[in-house]
Protein backbone atom coordinates (compact mmCIF):
# COMPACT_ATOMS: atom_id res chain seq x y z
CA UNK A 1 0.00 0.00 0.00
CA UNK A 2 2.78 2.59 1.05
CA UNK A 3 6.41 2.23 -0.63
CA UNK A 4 9.66 3.64 0.02
CA UNK A 5 12.43 3.69 -2.58
CA UNK A 6 15.33 5.10 -2.37
CA UNK A 7 13.91 8.29 -0.29
CA UNK A 8 16.11 11.18 0.92
CA UNK A 9 15.21 14.49 2.67
CA UNK A 10 18.39 17.23 2.50
CA UNK A 11 17.53 20.69 3.52
CA UNK A 12 19.28 23.39 2.35
CA UNK A 13 21.58 24.01 5.23
CA UNK A 14 22.82 20.52 3.86
CA UNK A 15 21.14 18.36 7.32
CA UNK A 16 19.87 14.97 5.67
CA UNK A 17 16.36 14.37 7.79
CA UNK A 18 16.34 10.88 5.98
CA UNK A 19 18.89 9.20 3.61
CA UNK A 20 18.04 7.05 1.07
CA UNK A 21 15.11 5.34 2.89
CA UNK A 22 13.55 2.10 1.23
CA UNK A 23 10.27 -0.28 3.10
CA UNK A 24 6.86 -0.99 2.05
CA UNK A 25 4.03 -1.23 4.32
CA UNK A 26 1.35 -3.90 3.61
CA UNK A 27 -2.14 -2.81 3.02
CA UNK A 28 -4.17 -3.42 6.95
CA UNK A 29 -0.83 -3.64 8.33
CA UNK A 30 0.33 -1.13 11.29
CA UNK A 31 3.30 0.33 10.92
CA UNK A 32 5.40 2.38 14.19
CA UNK A 33 8.47 4.47 13.51
CA UNK A 34 10.06 5.16 16.79
CA UNK A 35 12.74 6.54 17.63
CA UNK A 36 14.59 10.05 19.52
CA UNK A 37 13.61 13.39 18.51
CA UNK A 38 15.12 14.19 15.29
CA UNK A 39 15.90 10.94 14.43
CA UNK A 40 13.72 11.76 10.86
CA UNK A 41 10.48 9.60 11.73
CA UNK A 42 7.94 12.53 11.53
CA UNK A 43 9.51 13.54 8.26
CA UNK A 44 9.24 10.58 6.89
CA UNK A 45 5.50 10.71 7.38
CA UNK A 46 5.28 13.89 6.35
CA UNK A 47 6.44 12.96 3.03
CA UNK A 48 3.48 10.43 2.50
CA UNK A 49 0.63 13.67 2.31
CA UNK A 50 2.97 15.48 0.72
CA UNK A 51 3.82 18.03 3.61
CA UNK A 52 7.19 17.30 3.38
CA UNK A 53 8.61 17.01 -0.46
CA UNK A 54 11.44 14.20 -0.77
CA UNK A 55 14.56 15.67 -2.43
CA UNK A 56 15.24 12.24 -3.99
CA UNK A 57 13.83 8.74 -4.60
CA UNK A 58 9.88 8.37 -4.75
CA UNK A 59 7.04 7.52 -2.68
CA UNK A 60 3.93 5.17 -4.14
CA UNK A 61 0.43 5.14 -2.77
CA UNK A 62 -1.65 1.59 -3.91
CA UNK A 63 0.62 1.68 -6.91
CA UNK A 64 0.76 5.26 -7.89
CA UNK A 65 3.70 7.99 -7.34
CA UNK A 66 2.24 10.56 -5.14
CA UNK A 67 4.34 13.31 -7.16
CA UNK A 68 2.03 12.77 -9.95
CA UNK A 69 -0.97 13.21 -7.49
CA UNK A 70 -2.69 16.96 -6.30
CA UNK A 71 -1.26 17.18 -2.99
CA UNK A 72 -4.95 18.62 -2.05
CA UNK A 73 -6.79 15.58 -3.94
CA UNK A 74 -4.06 13.48 -2.20
CA UNK A 75 -4.16 14.66 1.44
CA UNK A 76 -8.18 14.16 1.24
CA UNK A 77 -7.46 10.04 0.50
CA UNK A 78 -5.24 10.06 3.93
CA UNK A 79 -6.07 10.37 7.34
CA UNK A 80 -4.45 12.89 9.49
CA UNK A 81 -4.00 12.46 13.18
CA UNK A 82 -1.62 14.54 15.60
CA UNK A 83 -0.41 15.31 18.98
CA UNK A 84 -2.32 18.54 19.07
CA UNK A 85 -5.24 17.57 17.56
CA UNK A 86 -6.46 20.32 15.52
CA UNK A 87 -10.31 20.46 16.04
CA UNK A 88 -12.17 23.42 14.71
CA UNK A 89 -13.10 25.65 18.39
CA UNK A 90 -15.69 26.90 16.50
CA UNK A 91 -17.33 23.45 15.18
CA UNK A 92 -19.43 21.16 17.59
CA UNK A 93 -17.81 17.69 17.64
CA UNK A 94 -20.15 16.58 14.94
CA UNK A 95 -19.43 19.15 12.82
CA UNK A 96 -15.80 18.35 13.47
CA UNK A 97 -16.01 15.19 12.15
CA UNK A 98 -18.00 15.30 9.44
CA UNK A 99 -15.69 17.95 8.06
CA UNK A 100 -13.73 15.68 5.56
CA UNK A 101 -16.73 14.46 3.62
CA UNK A 102 -18.05 17.82 2.85
CA UNK A 103 -15.39 19.23 1.80
CA UNK A 104 -15.48 16.34 -0.73
CA UNK A 105 -18.93 16.90 -1.57
CA UNK A 106 -21.18 14.57 0.46
CA UNK A 107 -24.51 16.32 1.26
CA UNK A 108 -24.21 17.85 4.51
CA UNK A 109 -27.18 15.25 6.42
CA UNK A 110 -24.88 11.99 5.09
CA UNK A 111 -21.73 13.26 6.07
CA UNK A 112 -23.00 14.25 9.78
CA UNK A 113 -24.70 10.93 9.80
CA UNK A 114 -21.57 9.39 8.67
CA UNK A 115 -19.97 11.34 11.58
CA UNK A 116 -22.22 10.16 14.11
CA UNK A 117 -21.51 6.30 13.14
CA UNK A 118 -17.99 6.68 13.89
CA UNK A 119 -18.20 9.20 17.11
CA UNK A 120 -20.07 5.97 18.27
CA UNK A 121 -17.09 3.40 17.10
CA UNK A 122 -14.63 5.50 19.03
CA UNK A 123 -16.61 5.13 22.31
CA UNK A 124 -18.41 9.34 22.11
CA UNK A 125 -22.52 8.79 22.11
CA UNK A 126 -22.88 11.34 19.62
CA UNK A 127 -26.32 12.21 20.89
CA UNK A 128 -24.06 13.05 24.48
CA UNK A 129 -20.87 14.58 22.73
CA UNK A 130 -22.12 15.38 19.34
CA UNK A 131 -23.62 18.99 19.86
CA UNK A 132 -20.37 20.13 22.56
CA UNK A 133 -17.61 22.51 20.81
CA UNK A 134 -13.92 20.89 21.85
CA UNK A 135 -13.54 23.33 24.18
CA UNK A 136 -16.10 21.57 26.68
CA UNK A 137 -14.02 17.75 26.35
CA UNK A 138 -11.23 15.86 27.70
CA UNK A 139 -7.95 15.47 26.12
CA UNK A 140 -8.45 11.89 25.68
CA UNK A 141 -12.09 12.90 24.56
CA UNK A 142 -10.32 15.42 21.72
CA UNK A 143 -8.24 13.00 20.61
CA UNK A 144 -11.11 10.15 20.14
CA UNK A 145 -12.90 12.98 17.78
CA UNK A 146 -9.66 13.36 15.76
CA UNK A 147 -9.27 9.79 15.34
CA UNK A 148 -12.94 9.68 14.12
CA UNK A 149 -12.47 12.92 11.81
CA UNK A 150 -9.46 11.29 10.24
CA UNK A 151 -11.90 8.07 9.28
CA UNK A 152 -14.85 10.13 7.78
CA UNK A 153 -13.34 10.25 4.19
CA UNK A 154 -13.03 6.16 4.83
CA UNK A 155 -9.38 6.95 4.01
CA UNK A 156 -7.32 3.98 2.81
CA UNK A 157 -3.99 5.13 4.88
CA UNK A 158 -4.09 6.85 8.10
CA UNK A 159 -0.98 8.94 9.40
CA UNK A 160 -0.60 9.20 13.25
CA UNK A 161 1.96 11.82 15.00
CA UNK A 162 2.11 10.92 18.42
CA UNK A 163 -1.76 11.12 18.76
CA UNK A 164 -1.59 9.64 22.16
CA UNK A 165 1.27 11.96 23.89
CA UNK A 166 -0.16 14.84 25.25
CA UNK A 167 -2.27 12.62 27.55
CA UNK A 168 -1.52 11.30 31.06
CA UNK A 169 -0.64 7.79 31.31
CA UNK A 170 -4.04 6.43 32.63
CA UNK A 171 -5.98 8.01 29.88
CA UNK A 172 -2.78 6.80 26.72
CA UNK A 173 -3.72 3.12 27.91
CA UNK A 174 -7.44 3.63 27.57
CA UNK A 175 -7.34 5.51 24.15
CA UNK A 176 -4.47 2.79 23.34
CA UNK A 177 -6.72 -0.12 24.18
CA UNK A 178 -9.67 1.48 21.62
CA UNK A 179 -7.41 2.08 19.28
CA UNK A 180 -6.63 -1.51 18.76
CA UNK A 181 -10.37 -2.22 19.16
CA UNK A 182 -10.85 0.27 16.72
CA UNK A 183 -7.83 -1.01 14.41
CA UNK A 184 -9.55 -4.93 14.60
CA UNK A 185 -12.72 -3.54 12.86
CA UNK A 186 -11.43 -0.70 10.21
CA UNK A 187 -8.15 -2.22 9.30
CA UNK A 188 -6.44 0.28 7.87
CA UNK A 189 -2.89 0.97 6.69
CA UNK A 190 -1.42 2.95 9.38
CA UNK A 191 2.48 4.64 9.71
CA UNK A 192 2.05 5.36 13.99
CA UNK A 193 5.38 7.63 14.82
CA UNK A 194 5.65 7.69 18.57
CA UNK A 195 8.91 7.59 20.40
CA UNK A 196 8.23 5.43 23.50
CA UNK A 197 9.32 2.00 22.55
CA UNK A 198 6.50 0.34 24.86
CA UNK A 199 3.56 2.44 22.69
CA UNK A 200 5.27 1.02 19.27
CA UNK A 201 5.74 -2.74 20.57
CA UNK A 202 2.07 -2.25 21.81
CA UNK A 203 0.72 -1.58 18.98
CA UNK A 204 2.89 -1.83 15.33
CA UNK A 205 2.19 -5.63 13.68
CA UNK A 206 5.95 -4.36 12.83
CA UNK A 207 8.19 -1.58 13.90
CA UNK A 208 10.63 0.83 12.00
CA UNK A 209 13.49 1.73 14.68
CA UNK A 210 14.78 4.93 13.19
CA UNK A 211 18.85 5.98 14.35
CA UNK A 212 19.84 8.92 12.16
CA UNK A 213 17.73 9.28 9.87
CA UNK A 214 17.99 5.62 8.72
CA UNK A 215 16.23 2.75 9.89
CA UNK A 216 18.28 0.44 11.86
CA UNK A 217 15.94 -2.50 12.47
CA UNK A 218 12.20 -2.82 10.27
CA UNK A 219 10.60 -6.02 12.01
CA UNK A 220 7.79 -7.31 14.47
CA UNK A 221 8.01 -6.09 17.62
CA UNK A 222 9.21 -9.44 19.49
CA UNK A 223 11.69 -9.87 17.38
CA UNK A 224 13.21 -6.46 17.50
CA UNK A 225 12.96 -6.82 21.73
CA UNK A 226 14.00 -10.11 21.07
CA UNK A 227 17.23 -10.06 18.78
CA UNK A 228 18.23 -6.32 18.27
CA UNK A 229 19.78 -5.98 14.82
CA UNK A 230 22.24 -4.05 16.28
CA UNK A 231 23.64 -2.18 19.55
CA UNK A 232 21.93 0.93 18.62
CA UNK A 233 18.47 -0.87 18.72
CA UNK A 234 19.53 -2.88 22.01
CA UNK A 235 20.64 0.15 23.23
CA UNK A 236 16.89 1.86 22.42
CA UNK A 237 14.69 -0.76 23.29
CA UNK A 238 16.79 -1.18 26.88
CA UNK A 239 18.45 -3.01 28.97
CA UNK A 240 14.39 -4.58 29.84
CA UNK A 241 13.45 -5.71 26.49
CA UNK A 242 12.56 -9.27 27.97
CA UNK A 243 10.09 -7.65 30.56
CA UNK A 244 8.76 -5.43 27.54
CA UNK A 245 8.45 -8.53 25.30
CA UNK A 246 6.03 -9.91 27.56
CA UNK A 247 3.65 -7.61 26.25
CA UNK A 248 3.78 -8.94 22.64
CA UNK A 249 4.27 -12.69 23.32
CA UNK A 250 0.81 -14.55 23.43
CA UNK A 251 -0.43 -17.48 25.57
CA UNK A 252 -1.24 -20.55 23.65
CA UNK A 253 -2.03 -23.85 24.58
CA UNK A 254 1.35 -25.57 24.82
CA UNK A 255 2.27 -23.85 27.55
CA UNK A 256 -0.51 -25.02 29.57
CA UNK A 257 -0.01 -27.21 32.46
CA UNK A 258 -3.06 -29.70 33.27
CA UNK A 259 -4.28 -29.56 37.10
CA UNK A 260 -6.40 -31.85 38.72
CA UNK A 261 -10.34 -31.15 37.89
CA UNK A 262 -13.05 -31.88 39.41
CA UNK A 263 -16.57 -31.48 37.96
CA UNK A 264 -19.65 -29.49 39.81
CA UNK A 265 -21.71 -32.31 40.68
CA UNK A 266 -19.04 -34.55 41.99
CA UNK A 267 -19.68 -35.96 44.85
CA UNK A 268 -17.50 -34.98 48.58
CA UNK A 269 -15.09 -36.22 50.16
CA UNK A 270 -12.83 -36.57 47.23
CA UNK A 271 -9.35 -36.76 47.85
CA UNK A 272 -6.90 -35.06 45.90
CA UNK A 273 -3.14 -35.61 44.74
CA UNK A 274 -2.76 -31.55 45.07
CA UNK A 275 -3.45 -28.67 47.22
CA UNK A 276 -6.60 -27.77 44.51
CA UNK A 277 -8.62 -28.47 41.91
CA UNK A 278 -9.81 -26.73 38.86
CA UNK A 279 -13.54 -26.89 39.12
CA UNK A 280 -15.54 -27.42 35.68
CA UNK A 281 -19.53 -27.49 34.91
CA UNK A 282 -20.60 -30.24 32.52
CA UNK A 283 -19.60 -28.46 29.31
CA UNK A 284 -16.01 -28.44 30.82
CA UNK A 285 -16.33 -24.46 31.26
CA UNK A 286 -14.47 -23.41 33.65
CA UNK A 287 -16.52 -22.27 36.90
CA UNK A 288 -13.70 -22.05 39.88
CA UNK A 289 -11.82 -24.17 42.39
CA UNK A 290 -11.55 -26.01 45.41
CA UNK A 291 -9.21 -26.76 48.11
CA UNK A 292 -8.18 -30.48 49.31
CA UNK A 293 -9.19 -29.88 52.86
CA UNK A 294 -12.53 -28.76 51.43
CA UNK A 295 -12.15 -31.46 48.96
CA UNK A 296 -11.52 -34.55 51.69
CA UNK A 297 -13.49 -33.32 54.30
CA UNK A 298 -16.78 -31.57 52.77
CA UNK A 299 -20.12 -32.60 52.16
CA UNK A 300 -22.55 -32.97 49.16
CA UNK A 301 -21.31 -32.26 46.19
CA UNK A 302 -18.47 -29.88 44.73
CA UNK A 303 -20.63 -27.01 44.48
CA UNK A 304 -21.58 -26.62 47.50
CA UNK A 305 -17.69 -25.45 48.41
CA UNK A 306 -16.22 -24.59 44.82
CA UNK A 307 -14.82 -20.49 45.07
CA UNK A 308 -15.18 -18.50 42.74
CA UNK A 309 -12.00 -18.26 39.81
CA UNK A 310 -10.45 -14.61 39.83
CA UNK A 311 -7.65 -15.24 38.11
CA UNK A 312 -8.18 -16.40 34.27
CA UNK A 313 -7.53 -15.08 30.64
CA UNK A 314 -8.14 -16.31 27.50
CA UNK A 315 -5.52 -17.98 25.38
CA UNK A 316 -3.92 -15.60 23.08
CA UNK A 317 -3.53 -12.86 26.23
CA UNK A 318 -0.43 -11.57 26.64
CA UNK A 319 2.16 -12.56 29.36
CA UNK A 320 1.87 -9.42 30.49
CA UNK A 321 -1.24 -9.81 30.86
CA UNK A 322 -0.77 -13.11 32.51
CA UNK A 323 1.92 -11.88 34.97
CA UNK A 324 -0.18 -8.60 36.38
CA UNK A 325 -3.15 -11.27 37.07
CA UNK A 326 -1.55 -13.12 39.44
CA UNK A 327 0.24 -10.07 41.00
CA UNK A 328 -3.14 -8.33 41.08
CA UNK A 329 -5.19 -11.07 42.47
CA UNK A 330 -1.86 -12.63 44.68
CA UNK A 331 -2.40 -15.99 42.95
CA UNK A 332 0.20 -18.66 42.14
CA UNK A 333 -1.31 -19.68 38.93
CA UNK A 334 -4.29 -18.23 36.60
CA UNK A 335 -6.84 -20.56 34.77
CA UNK A 336 -6.82 -19.74 30.52
CA UNK A 337 -9.78 -20.45 28.96
CA UNK A 338 -10.86 -20.82 25.06
CA UNK A 339 -13.40 -17.65 25.14
CA UNK A 340 -14.44 -18.53 21.47
CA UNK A 341 -16.28 -21.47 23.16
CA UNK A 342 -18.00 -20.13 25.88
CA UNK A 343 -15.35 -20.54 28.24
CA UNK A 344 -14.06 -24.28 27.31
CA UNK A 345 -11.16 -24.56 30.42
CA UNK A 346 -8.04 -25.14 28.51
CA UNK A 347 -5.63 -25.32 31.37
CA UNK A 348 -3.05 -23.18 34.40
CA UNK A 349 -0.22 -21.07 33.42
CA UNK A 350 2.27 -20.52 36.30
CA UNK A 351 5.18 -18.69 37.33
CA UNK A 352 7.37 -21.24 35.64
CA UNK A 353 5.86 -21.73 32.58
CA UNK A 354 4.96 -17.99 32.22
CA UNK A 355 8.98 -17.72 32.29
CA UNK A 356 9.10 -21.43 29.57
CA UNK A 357 6.81 -19.57 27.25
CA UNK A 358 8.82 -16.40 27.27
CA UNK A 359 12.24 -18.37 26.79
CA UNK A 360 10.62 -20.19 23.95
CA UNK A 361 9.06 -17.68 22.24
CA UNK A 362 12.47 -15.75 22.28
CA UNK A 363 14.28 -18.79 20.79
CA UNK A 364 11.98 -19.14 18.64
CA UNK A 365 12.57 -16.02 16.64
CA UNK A 366 16.10 -16.65 16.77
CA UNK A 367 16.11 -19.89 15.08
CA UNK A 368 13.00 -19.17 12.93
CA UNK A 369 10.80 -21.83 14.01
CA UNK A 370 7.22 -22.80 15.98
CA UNK A 371 7.28 -22.09 19.68
CA UNK A 372 6.51 -26.06 20.04
CA UNK A 373 9.97 -27.15 18.28
CA UNK A 374 12.10 -25.44 21.01
CA UNK A 375 14.16 -27.55 23.42
CA UNK A 376 15.11 -25.65 26.24
CA UNK A 377 18.13 -25.86 28.18
CA UNK A 378 17.98 -26.38 31.54
CA UNK A 379 19.78 -26.75 34.89
CA UNK A 380 19.73 -30.30 34.94
CA UNK A 381 20.06 -30.79 30.94
CA UNK A 382 22.97 -32.97 29.76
Amino acid sequence: MIRFENVTKRYADGTTAVDDLSFEVAEGELVTLVGPSGCGKTTTMKMVNRLIEPTEGRIYLDGQDIAETDPVQLRRRIGYVIQQVGLFPHKTVLDNTATVPHLLGVPRAQARARAAELLDLVGLDPATYGDRYPDQLSGGQRQRVGVARALAADPPVLLMDEPFGAVDPVVRERLQNEFLRLQSQVRKTILFVTHDIEEAVRLGDRIAVYGNGRIEQFDAPAAVLGAPATPYVADFVGADRGLKRLSVTRIESGDLEQPPVVHLDDPLPRPLDSRWAVVLDQEENLHGWISSEQAAHGKGRVRDHARRMEAWLPVGASLKQAFATMLQHDAGWIAVIDAAETGRFLGVLTPATLHEALRRSTAADAQDIARTDVELETVSSR
